[in-house]
């Protein structure tokens, strides 16, 4: 039997999804929170009360054919042809047929999934059912909680899919029926493939689409042996393997005739020419003297949230738990502050932040203007007795990744990227790889077991393990600047 993830992984790559098959079982963690039981929300809003069928894991497809001789709503029925099996969220009897109601939980459905959506339609349509309309149900980006959630206003029920300016474009129906395909030799293929081997290994540029393939390194092991000036390393470079496979191995061998020309492109082959380590210093010199003491280094952890938990929160808010708080002083001394909460304590957080947060000098935080400034302008938002403060706060924010973005500093051992935990790697300090929570994601679903207050974990350990690793990020940002500054005073050889 198949489901649709597996169709897709086999569209994406057979190797991928041999491999996907062979492998253990990982525990899923989703990244975005997902607390309530959807399809009884929907339920709500679609006035579904009797006449129904619900559908539960392991049914056998004739359950669900045979429920719609009486049933007037089907809901999360399972269906199969060609062993093929696919969940419908919800299907409603009408004089002309069935509707189908597809189910995103996401702001704007765009038609760049349309494998999933045309793949449901061939087997609904495979099995003698015949559609009538299509629509989606999404979470409305204007909906603000109340004391209690309102599933009403909640979702919004469209016949449209949204351009890229969120506004309603190409009817669901139209699309779906214009990109749907036979997935008979698609099926057969797979059939194939369910005893043997992986295929070979065959780059493309689905490997890197959207985001790097978790077997990509494994596939082309040979990558990680490169040198850190490899022209493999040149950031969102469609050229680079094609200059690789005649010859031009370095970055300062690049051709300009087949490199995009950004700035971070620019950086990485000066890099390679002048040694390992270029930097703009007139840009460098003048960002630093935008740069005021007492230094405030400030990080935050958050949770994000499909359906608001709590009121005022809209869906896919953000919920802060942590910030860690390095404060550095004109002559090199440092003090060290950090914040915790667990469940929803925000106005607590922004009272200690403005507290914490010394009213004069520069706050840096990493990848400021995505993440800490909008974080604050928020809390200036929801707590306007502490807004004045708060937006003083993102007045004197500067962003440390801005440097990196905008090719001032490049050094080739950065190997295309620069993260806080590659450019720590660089140096003889700290490593995130003696922490017991080392990234982001991890810190997030810690918190949750705090959050659900799991008594099946050491909650004491957990609040240490994410102390050390927020503080990891705030002082990484202290070795990063005295880093600059180091460069910033060196003499031009």
């Amino acid at each position: 039997m198949y489901h649709i993830s597996d169709v897709k992984k086999y569209t994406r790559c057979a190797r991928l999804y041999v491999n996907e098959k062979h492998a253990p079982k990982r525990e899923y963690q989703p990244f975005i929170r997902l607390d309530e039981e959807v399809t009884s929300l929907v339920a709500q809003k679609l006035h579904i009360e009797d006449h129904y069928f619900l559908g539960q894991k392991g049914d056998d497809p004739a359950a669900a054919l045979q429920a719609m001789q009486s049933a007037e709503w089907l809901m999360k029925a399972r269906f199969e042809y060609r062993q093929l099996r696919v969940k419908v969220p919800f299907l409603h009897q009408t004089d002309k047929g069935w509707d189908l109601y597809f189910l995103f939980i996401g702001l704007y459905p765009h038609a760049d999934d349309m494998q999933f959506y045309c793949d449901e339609v061939w087997v609904l349509e495979n099995n003698h059912i015949k559609i009538d309309q299509i629509y989606i149900i999404h979470l409305n980006a204007e909906y603000i909680r109340d004391k209690e959630l309102d599933p009403s206003a909640l979702f919004v029920i469209s016949d449209c899919f949204y351009n890229g300016k969120n506004h309603p474009s190409v009817k669901v129906k139209d699309a779906i029926y214009k990109s749907k395909r036979d997935l008979t030799h698609v099926l057969n293929e797979m059939d194939q493939l369910q005893e043997g081997s992986a295929p070979a290994a065959n780059r493309t540029n689905r490997c890197t689409t959207r985001q790097k393939c978790r077997y990509y390194d494994s596939c082309f092991p040979n990558e990680a042996e490169e040198p850190d000036d490899s022209i493999l390393t040149l950031i969102a470079s469609q050229n680079k393997h094609e200059m690789k496979k005649e010859g031009i191995a370095l970055l300062k061998d690049a051709d300009p005739e087949r490199i995009e020309g950004s700035r971070q492109q620019y950086a990485q082959i000066l890099a390679d020419q002048e040694g390992g380590l270029h930097v703009d210093r007139y840009a460098l010199k003048s960002w630093l003297s935008w740069i005021k003491y007492p230094i405030s280094f400030l990080d935050f952890e958050w949770e994000r949230f499909a359906i608001p938990p709590y009121k005022g929160m809209r869906p896919y808010d953000v919920m802060p738990f942590e910030y860690s708080l390095h404060i550095m002083q004109a002559d090199g001394t440092m003090t060290h502050k950090v914040y915790l909460n667990i469940h929803d304590d925000r106005r607590d957080m922004a009272k200690n932040l403005v507290t914490d947060i010394p009213s004069q000098g520069t706050v840096i935080a990493y990848n400021a203007v995505g993440a800490e400034m909008m974080r604050i302008a928020e809390f200036a938002q929801l707590f306007p007795e502490y807004a004045e403060k708060l937006n003083d706060i993102n007045a004197r924010m500067e962003d440390l990744q801005l440097i990196f973005e905008t090719g001032t500093v490049y050094d080739t051992r950065m190997r295309g990227q620069w993260s806080l935990k590659v450019i720590m790697a660089m140096m003889n300090d700290k490593s995130y790889k003696d922490l017991d929570i080392n990234q982001g994601m991890e810190a997030v679903f810690q918190w949750r077991h705090l959050d659900y207050s799991d008594d099946t974990v050491d909650h004491h350990k957990i609040v240490e393990d994410l102390k050390k690793y927020c503080g990891m990020d705030s002082y990484a940002m202290t070795v990063v600047f005295q880093w600059l500054k180091k460069i910033n005073e060196e003499k031009i050889q």
